[in-house]
Formats: C-alpha cells, sequence, structure tokens
C-alpha cells in the first residue's frame, strides 16, 4: 500500500547552503522528490533536516530510552549517539541489551556504542567488567554503531594491552572511536588521538580545543546539566565549522524538558555564526561521522526531518521521524511503553557512626574536593583540621567543607568511604545518589553523620534512586528502580518531581549549585581531573592513586 505525504513550507537546503520555498513529497517514509514552488503560506515555517545529539549517555536522563525518546523528539530531536556505559557498569552486556531492546521500540534512531572501560578503572568497584572479547563481540552486532569514549587515556598513552585491544578491534571492524581526554594536550594528546581516536567532548578551554581541532579531532561542543562548555567553545564553529557536532553528554530530566540540542543552534546563532554552519554541526556532522541511518532531507532518504517557526529561536512546530509525525507543537505523539526495571542493588543500611572522618595521625591539613560549578573537573584545597589526631573531625559548614562518601552497592556491609568536599553550600542536611559515574556506588554530601545515614539509608531501602534530608527527619527520595538510574515514570512527572526536589535542597538546605544532583554524580568520577572519591577512598587523578584525607 502506497502512502503518500507533500509538506509545504521554507527548505533550508543545508548541501546547496541555500533556503527556498518547496514541497517535499514523502512516499513510505522516505522522501520522493523535493520540487521548487513558487512561494509559501507565510505560517509554513522552515523545512530542514532533524537533529542529532552527538553524545549522551541516556541513563543521566533518569529515563529509559523510550522515555527519553518522547521528550526529545519535542525538541526536534531524530537520533542520539548513546553511549550505554552507565548501566553497563551496573549490569554488563545485560545492561547494554536492555538499553538496545528498549532503543528498538522508539521511532527515535538510537545509535549505542559499545562500552569501552567497564569499569573505567581498577581504583573503583563496579557491577559488572567488559573485556576486550566483549567489546569485539558488540562491536560485531550491526545495532552497535561505534566504540564508546575511550576514557582510560593512561591506558593509551601507555599502550595497555586491554585497551589497545578494543581499539583493534572497532579499526578492524571499521567503526569509529570516541574520544574522552580533558586538559590532554601537546605530545599526549598527539599520541592518545594518533590511535584512531577521531572525537572528543571534553576540552573546556577554546585553546585546547583548537589545538585538538588541528590535529583534525572532530570537536563535540558539550551544553550538559552539569558540564557546560558552549560559552568557552561556540568561536570553533566559525573557525573548524567542518569539524565541530553539538551533544549534551549527560542530561537530567528537568532540563530536557525546555530543551535539546535546538537550544544550542539557537544561541550559536545568537553568536553570530553561520546558519548553515550550525545546522551542519546540529544536524549533518554526527549522521555522517557515524554513518548513522538517518535522512538528510535528500531524494531517496528517510524522511526524517522537522519544521521549525524560524532560524533563530528552532521552535520546533513538528518532528517527523521515517515518514512518522512524533510531536506537534510542543505536543509528544509517542505513546507511554510499560517497562522492565533490572538492578543490581546489595548493600545494606548503614549506621550514622560509620559516616565519620577521623584526623591521621600527625596531619594538620586535609585534602579537599573543590568543586566548580558548570564543570565536571575539580580542584585540590587544604583544609586545617578541626580536631587533634584520631579524633572525629566536624564539617565546617561557614567554610563550607562537608563530608562526602561513597558506600559499595554491589555488597552489603563494607564500610563507607569517607572525604571532604567544598562547594555545595548545604547549612544544614545531606543529600545521596545511586548515579555516581562511572560504577555508580551510593555517593553522598552532607553536613554531619546522622543527615548523611538518613539520605543514604533512604537510597539503599528503595534500591537506587536520589534523595535529600534536612536532618530533622525530612527525607525525601525519587525512586530509580531501572539499575538504580532510570525512572519508570513519565518523563514530564519524574522532571516535575525532580524540579521540585531540587529546589528544596537549594531553598531548605542551602546548596549553591546549579545542577546539585548532576554535580554530586561526577564527584566519584576519577578519569576527571583532580580529585574525586570512589568506594575505595580519595583519589587523585593526576597522580593516579590514592590520597589520605
Amino acid at each position: 500500500m502506497s502512502f503518500a505525504v507533500i509538506h509545504i513550507g521554507h527548505f533550508v537546503d543545508l548541501a546547496q547552503r541555500r533556503i527556498y520555498p518547496a514541497a517535499v513529497h514523502v512516499q513510505n517514509g522516505r522522501i520522493s522528490r523535493i520540487e521548487t514552488v513558487p512561494e509559501a503560506p507565510p505560517d509554513a515555517g522552515f523545512l530542514l533536516p532533524g537533529m542529532t545529539d552527538a553524545h549522551v549517555h541516556v541513563e543521566s536522563s533518569m529515563l529509559p530510552p523510550t522515555e527519553f525518546a518522547r521528550m526529545a523528539v519535542v525538541h526536534g530531536t531524530v537520533a542520539t549517539v548513546s553511549d550505554p556505559h552507565e548501566i553497563a557498569n551496573v549490569l554488563g552486556e545485560e545492561g547494554v541489551r536492555f538499553m538496545l531492546e528498549d532503543g528498538e521500540r522508539s521511532p527515535l534512531k538510537f545509535c549505542f556504542g559499545a562500552p569501552s572501560c567497564v569499569p573505567s578503572t581498577v581504583f573503583e568497584t563496579a557491577g559488572a567488567a567488559i573485556d576486550a572479547a566483549a567489546v569485539e563481540r558488540m562491536l560485531q552486532n550491526p545495532a552497535i554503531g561505534y566504540l564508546s569514549e575511550m576514557m582510560n587515556f593512561p591506558g593509551v598513552l601507555h599502550q595497555e594491552a586491554g585497551v589497545m585491544a578494543k581499539i583493534a578491534a572497532a579499526k578492524r571492524i571499521g567503526k569509529p572511536i570516541d574520544g574522552h581526554a580533558p586538559g590532554l594536550r601537546g605530545a599526549t594528546a598527539q599520541q592518545y588521538f594518533a590511535a584512531g581516536i577521531s572525537t572528543d567532548h571534553e576540552c573546556f578551554t577554546l585553546e585546547e580545543g583548537r589545538e585538538k581541532a588541528q590535529l583534525g579531532v572532530k570537536i563535540l561542543i558539550r551544553e550538559g546539566s552539569a558540564a557546560r562548555n558552549f560559552e568557552a567553545l561556540w568561536p570553533l564553529i566559525q573557525e573548524f565549522p567542518q569539524q565541530v557536532m553539538f551533544c549534551s553528554d549527560d542530561k537530567h530530566p528537568d532540563d530536557l524538558v525546555h530543551g535539546h540540542i535546538n537550544q544550542l543552534a539557537a544561541r550559536a546563532i545568537a553568536k553570530g555564526c553561520d546558519l548553515f554552519d550550525v545546522l551542519h554541526a546540529a544536524c549533518i556532522h554526527p549522521v555522517l561521522h557515524y554513518r548513522l541511518p538517518v535522512g538528510l532531507m535528500r531524494p531517496g532518504d528517510p524522511a526524517d526531518f522537522i519544521r521549525v517557526a524560524d532560524l533563530r529561536s528552532f521552535q520546533v512546530l513538528e518532528t517527523w521521524i521515517d515518514g512518522r509525525e512524533v510531536a506537534r507543537h510542543g505536543q509528544c505523539l509517542l505513546p507511554k511503553l510499560e517497562i522492565s526495571t533490572p538492578n543490581q542493588f546489595l548493600a545494606t543500611p548503614i549506621d550514622a557512626a560509620d559516616f565519620q572522618l577521623r584526623v591521621p595521625e600527625g596531619q594538620s591539613e586535609a585534602v579537599v574536593i573543590d568543586v566548580w560549578d558548570g564543570e565536571i573537573i575539580t580542584g585540590k584545597i587544604h583544609h586545617p583540621y578541626n580536631a587533634a589526631s584520631g579524633s572525629v573531625f566536624y564539617p565546617d559548614t561557614e567554610a563550607d567543607v562537608l563530608y562526602i562518601t561513597v558506600v559499595n552497592r554491589y555488597a552489603a556491609g563494607v564500610p563507607p568511604a569517607m572525604g571532604l568536599v567544598r562547594g555545595f553550600g548545604l547549612k544544614k542536611g545531606a543529600l545521596a545518589g545511586s548515579i555516581a559515574h562511572d560504577s555508580h556506588n551510593l555517593l553522598a554530601v552532607g553536613t554531619d553523620s546522622a543527615a548523611l545515614a538518613a539520605a543514604v539509608n533512604a537510597v539503599i531501602e528503595a534500591g537506587g534512586g536520589i534523595s535529600a534530608c534536612d536532618g530533622a527527619g525530612d527525607v525525601r527520595l525519587l525512586p530509580l528502580p531501572i539499575a538504580g538510574l532510570m525512572s519508570s515514570a513519565d518523563g514530564w512527572e519524574l522532571a516535575g518531581e525532580y524540579s521540585d526536589l531540587d529546589a528544596w535542597v537549594k531553598s531548605a538546605l542551602g546548596c549553591t549549585l546549579r545542577a546539585p544532583f548532576m554535580s554530586l554524580s561526577f564527584m566519584a568520577l576519577p578519569v576527571i581531573p583532580a580529585l574525586k572519591i570512589t568506594d575505595k577512598g580519595l583519589f587523585d587523578v593526576e597522580r593516579f592513586d590514592f590520597v589520605q584525607a
């Protein structure tokens, strides 16, 4: 049965870099022809290819793929390049299969990668390990599009056998290799990318981005809920227009409500960037680099396109995937689907007395993680102890030096790792979560031991989630039953609940960070400088070794 539709509007022809009134003919889900017409109605809007998030961890939206898709298509996103290493660190290959199978139930085109670093390092406890043989097995699956971000850059620089075997497998099978090299410059950057790694989404200064772009690296300009690098990197759109893409990396549901890649396109236009360069970054470059089965509005292509009200705000009027309308005027047309809830959460409740930090013998100053709002990199500072050797150190809320702890979620009865952190601004209480990149143990920050215990135990009893408590008996919880990472709820409802919890953490507890829970989640990531904490202790990333708090 033949099914044909004609879409009339101002066609944004990215190949020819021109705009003209046109009729786009769609038959059986594909574009059959595009013809010029004398004029388009004034309110017809602009027709252009749909947008692609060039690097995202879907799990960080706290939503499974099908529900993430329902929210993303409203903003004109038709595809994502998605690294499932969050759930892979919890459930291994089973977690990757879950993402693939759930993604296949959605019209949005998910390109999942084979996680390259599970666990990301040997300095933390993960729920699974994926070796080179497993990576090669996954890469041979046509549904796996690339080797996910190679976070273990020291392993590349030192030619570690397991790391190089994963890279070799991707080269042999002919699939792209994603990079992850925050702050890497000079000869070490050259060596890292010479291994065959083709992208980087971790640049946080313009100079770093320029240097890597000059090496031929594709630079993914990231703007997520915690890591926000657009302001630093947007000139690269003008300087290296053929090498830039947009990505969110990690985006919480309250942010996804308001926009996605279309927001970055709008911001780039507001900076004075060329329209066609911007749209190539948002719509074309990811499709070509990752060889996605996404249409680019050419005859014969899948009918994956959007209609926007204007070319400044990129307000999306319609989103079409394979000729099917999936969103219209801010409303998703896809149904909510039932979802399974695989998980692995073995931790048991912990006493408040276990959340204490004693002053090391002969040490007068503590090493403290220094949080930088809007970045996932951290600083390292020193703070004088307020107790004698062997005594309990109590957090100093006036100096904003608080307890931070990681609890192993994959075993019962393991003592928590304790450290200190500055930058959250809490005046009382605690917040906790089982989203803790990358191994996703239970991570919490608080002003005292009792508050830490209340927040942590709420998450343990739920089998995963995020929580906050005020230290006076009010404990609030958002459950995440899918691997302790994702909710089975409606995306917009989850976004509302998350926004309420986020607002309460700021108003009642005093947190000063823009995205408290997202920022917290990165405090356990031992591949991002300078100081982090895992379930095994305080970790100095620059030394690549543990240090004493």
